[in-house]
């Protein structure tokens, strides 16, 4: 549920984007969901259509890039990204550690009709 919360404001980002470039509406709105961000694209896209009917984002499409999650190995340094039930290193067998690659949550792009 918290996904609804979150596109209102994305909607409410595109919307001072595009009133400060005097546009008639947003087209497109690029953004980066990393699966291990807590946000479920799916529910984003869901929430979008219905949040964002009678605004300047109503007829935009939404693209999401989605980032997997990476792991860092501790003996070689190698980012790996990990399988089910395992931290191990498919580059050298070390025990990899959690990084910041999948976290990621942030607009990339908005696209405005002027």
């Amino acid at each position: 549920m918290h996904e609804y919360a979150l596109t209102e404001q994305i909607i409410a980002i595109c919307e001072e984007y595009a009133a400060k470039n005097s546009a008639k509406s947003v087209t497109v709105i690029n953004l980066v969901v990393g699966e291990s961000s807590g946000y479920v694209a799916e529910s984003i896209k869901l929430y979008f259509d219905i949040i964002a009917k009678n605004s300047v984002c109503e007829n935009a499409t939404v693209l999401i890039e989605s980032i997997k999650p990476m792991l860092k190995c501790t003996s070689c340094g190698g980012l790996f990204e990990r399988k089910p039930f395992s931290f191990t290193c498919t580059f050298c067998g070390g025990d990899g550690d959690s990084t910041e690659i999948g976290r990621e949550f942030y607009i990339k792009s908005i696209e405005i009709e002027a």
